[in-house]
């Protein structure tokens, strides 16, 4: 056996798993670790937020108008990995691994320099983000001290995403439960110690909950960096000769931007439904955030099942496998359901439960109890919705899921909770979320049919 082949051996033994191992087995594999890793991040995000709220109601109120602009930072981050993710597993299907490395290196590449985009805007726009929003003086010197090291030190989580999706395209996911989970407990570890200045550690009140956010994220993206460097061996990053590529850079944009169009809809529906909400109060602009941070336990381990998910997807379109590709689509659509049924007889059953967890008032549990109830509804269509979009990110066909997204969250969310807020009655807002997903899923399931008609399909034919 020659040099050359001994180095190629276990990216093909490593790879046909993939192509070979039981659909079912193999989905449940990839995705299992990323669904618990995305637990842990649900569980520090609402632990974040939990001791947020034993500053002030300001002080939580801040934190959500401040998730428009840390959402669109994750989702930028998030569609760069998506977009290199599918190519690069697109590549390993095809057994071309020189390309697959071109674009690992692109996909990091691009996150350095998303990251110092975010350190401009962190500089310069984080204050005037809340005053546009409405927020009062107290809310917006919350938000400001928050959002600026968020945004200032994210070169953590620009890394951490990207190098922990080079993990996943090789079917290495158990790795990034381990990268996640580490920096969520470091987070939960440092938060209550940096906002209250517990031991050797200062009171940095707001503060020290986003330098506990952005230190987990460090530390997560060092051992991911570090994990690729010694166990994943069917990627080879070497910077030492890189020049960008347009063309690479062009390929990722085009998968990832959707993604990323997809976020910053979220993010703008985000601001537009805490500018409706802050005319009734701004404990009602606090319920929403506390929704936010609740509704991650129910979306985030689909959110894992679609990353299991999406690197089969590709490389059995790479391998021109379409059974093997709807098999992985149905079952995970089966799964995600189950989760979201799960989440909504939870939001129906003890609402106010969960918005004590929040030192809730009296006035957060009257708003807060029916919101929850109310907006669960839409758990029962979303997970299939979530996975269609996945789905056609994974074939290269993300500007469906980005009409899906911009369908649900502003032709549809946006206009209907501002409509229903002219009653004058805030719980008439939130019937908003239910409508829309009403529409997302007939809009999603058509582009579905679509997908299988002119990709899938013809696959068979040849």
């Amino acid at each position: 056996m020659s040099k050359e082949q001994s180095k190629n051996k276990p990216i093909i033994t490593e790879e046909n798993k993939m192509g070979t191992m039981p659909v079912n087995r193999l989905l449940i594999t990839m995705a299992l670790p990323m669904m618990i890793s995305m637990l842990v991040q649900a569980l520090y995000n609402v632990v974040d937020s939990i001791f947020v709220s034993r500053i002030s109601e300001d002080a939580l109120t801040a934190v959500s108008m401040a998730f428009p602009m840390q959402n669109l930072l994750i989702g930028l981050a998030s569609g760069i990995a998506v977009g290199m993710n599918a190519l690069l597993s697109k590549n390993l299907g095809e057994k071309k691994f020189k390309e697959a490395n071109h674009m690992a290196m692109h996909g990091v590449f691009l996150a350095v320099c998303s990251y110092l985009l975010f350190l401009i805007l962190g500089l310069t726009i984080s204050r005037v983000f809340f005053v546009v929003q409405g927020a009062s003086e107290e809310i917006t010197q919350y938000g400001h001290d928050y959002l600026s090291i968020i945004m200032c030190v994210s070169f953590g989580c620009f890394l951490e995403i990207i190098y922990e999706r080079l993990l996943q395209s090789t079917g290495k996911t158990i790795y990034t439960m381990f990268t996640q989970g580490l920096g969520a407990i470091i987070n939960i570890i440092m938060d209550p110690m940096l906002i209250f200045g517990i031991g050797i550690f200062p009171k940095m009140g707001i503060q020290g909950a986003a330098t506990a956010t952005v230190l987990g994220q460090i530390v997560a993206a060092i051992l991911a960096i570090t994990l690729n460097t010694r166990v994943n061996k069917e990627i080879s990053l070497d910077f030492k000769k890189f020049k960008p590529d347009m063309r690479a850079i062009g390929n990722i944009l085009y998968i990832g931007i959707p993604s990323v169009i997809m976020v910053a809809i979220g993010s703008v529906m985000t601001f537009c439904v805490n500018r409706i909400l802050v005319v009734f109060s701004s404990t009602a602009v606090a319920v929403f955030g506390v929704y936010f941070k609740l509704q991650s336990f129910a979306f985030m381990p689909v959110f894992g099942m679609n990353n299991g998910m999406v690197p089969i997807v590709a490389y059995n379109y790479g391998a021109k496998k379409p059974d093997r590709i709807m098999k992985t689509v149905k079952l995970s659509m089966f799964y995600a359901t189950c989760i979201m049924v799960i989440a909504f007889i939870i939001a129906q059953t003890i609402p106010g439960a969960l918005l004590s967890l929040f030192s809730a008032s009296e006035e957060m549990l009257r708003i807060g109890i029916p919101a929850l109830r109310t907006i669960s509804f839409s758990f029962l269509l979303a997970g299939v919705s979530v996975i269609c979009g996945s789905f056609f990110q994974a074939l290269g066909n993300g500007i469906y899921s980005m009409i899906v997204s911009l369908m649900r969250q502003l032709v549809c969310l946006v206009p209907l909770a501002w409509l229903f807020s002219r009653t004058g009655d805030v719980s008439m807002v939130w019937w908003a979320w239910p409508i829309a997903e009403v529409v997302s899923l007939l809009c999603g399931l058509f582009f579905f049919s679509r997908v299988n008609k002119n990709l899938i399909k013809p696959m068979r034919e040849d």
